[in-house]
């Protein structure tokens, strides 16, 4: 019998690898929301027009998404503790020299650098996730290694504020990238050097060999249904990322202290339930509810609290608008049944590999940063930019209800994975 390779360790040792897992994505969003924070005062520094903006906003998820294909694919057979603590290096290293830049086109060119780097965090970590725990144990650690990106971006917009308004943004971004570097020393040194694959000796009792490696990636369509469906989410996602900030500054007039700590709170609530929804319908499977039905049913609760962000460009009140987004930000219950939806649907060995082209979809809808500085544009108004992202949203269930099949049980992971039974979905 053929089963996914679960490495046998220490409960010890694989929550320290989820613990820095999670604050390597909190470093890996404050590197990201740096540039979303210091917007304002680059745009005033270098005369940058709302295109401009975009397209800087932008430039990253053109290389972080291009990267997620070959990346996800090394992670599913090079060892993770030199490629992360590589990849960790390069966009720390940008982050920290986009100090320094003179230019519109030495930001970008910068901006196109920290992507590439960036690019291993979800799928190395989806991998190491997949590797180090049972499909049933997933959920929570799937969210935590999720929600470090809110949590990034939740503490890191008042961090960021603050360093802005003491030392300047020029003084910010090397102070956030260089500090960031001494993250590898104990990631070298906890991380399990077989954790890449499990040997048979590294094999819990009576768990059977590994499946021998794909030569690439197996296109199904559940693959075609997972990234359609997290193409929507990143669209929304990514709106809040990059042009949140600059909402709270611009349209509603807040300063750049208060922009940063009142953009704190949905990321907050994004990150915070992440791991919560993981762990909720980790525990409802436990007790016997359907594995499609709980994870895909706290999907779609999750994406319709995302219609939240069209009243939330209407109100009047700063006040209301921020609570409205905040609640939109209930998102964030879908994040760690996301990732789990898909360590189910793939096969085994090349879970990093499809994880990296999920990823490459997702972040493709970063192309939310140029359509919303277009909008914007054209429109001087922000309203249809969070409608568009909410209906966008929305329109992701689709996928994941009748493209995405049935998810198996814990004891079908027991089965062949290409030769489990598969369904399309509810008709």
């Amino acid at each position: 019998m053929i089963v996914s390779p679960c490495v046998a360790l220490s409960n010890l040792r694989r929550w320290t690898v989820i613990a820095l897992l999670f604050s390597s994505s909190f470093i890996n969003y404050l590197d990201r929301a740096t540039l979303s924070v210091a917007l304002p005062m680059i745009s005033a520094e270098l005369r940058l027009g709302p295109m401009q903006k975009g397209l800087l906003l932008w430039s990253f998820f053109a290389s972080y998404a291009l990267m997620q294909l070959p990346v996800g694919w090394l992670a599913d057979r090079w060892n993770l503790r030199w490629l992360y603590a590589g990849m960790f290096a390069v966009w720390c290293l940008s982050c920290g020299l986009m100090g320094f830049a003179g230019s519109f086109a030495v930001l970008v060119a910068l901006r196109l650098v920290l992507g590439l780097g960036e690019s291993i965090f979800l799928p190395g970590g989806t991998r190491i996730v997949s590797l180090a725990f049972k499909p049933e144990e997933r959920g929570l650690p799937s969210g935590l290694l999720d929600s470090g990106t809110r949590a990034g971006l939740a503490l890191g917009a008042p961090l960021l504020a603050w360093l802005i308004l003491r030392f300047g943004w020029r003084v910010m971004f090397p102070i956030v990238g260089f500090t960031a570097l001494v993250w590898i020393i104990p990631w070298v040194l906890v991380y399990p050097s077989g954790l890449n694959r499990a040997a048979p000796s590294s094999l819990k009792s009576g768990e059977a060999t590994p499946i021998p490696r794909a030569r690439w990636v197996t296109f199904n369509r559940d693959l075609l249904g997972l990234c359609l469906g997290f193409f929507c989410f990143g669209y929304y996602w990514y709106l809040l990322v990059t042009w949140l900030p600059d909402y709270l500054m611009e349209v509603r007039h807040l300063p750049v202290l208060k922009a940063g700590f009142y953009a704190a709170l949905p990321y907050l609530v994004f990150g915070a339930t992440a791991p919560l929804g993981g762990w909720i319908a980790d525990r409802l499977v436990a007790l016997g509810w359907d594995e499609t039905k709980t994870r895909k049913g706290l999907v779609s609760a999750a994406f319709l609290t995302g219609l939240l962000l069209i009243p939330a460009a209407h109100v009047e009140s700063a006040t209301h608008a921020i609570l409205l987004v905040t609640g939109a930000s209930l998102v964030g219950l879908a994040t760690g049944n996301l990732l789990v939806i898909l360590q189910a649907c793939a096969p085994p060995e090349e879970v990093g590999t499809w994880t990296g082209v999920q990823n490459f979809a997702g972040n493709l809808g970063g192309v939310s940063a140029l359509v919303t500085g277009f909008l914007l544009s054209r429109t001087g108004s922000y309203t249809p930019a969070f409608a568009l992202a909410a209906l966008v949203l929305v329109t992701g269930l689709l996928s994941y209800w009748f493209i995405v099949g049935d998810l198996p049980d814990a004891h079908d992971m027991a089965m062949p994975h290409l030769s489990r039974p598969r369904r399309p979905g509810p008709t």
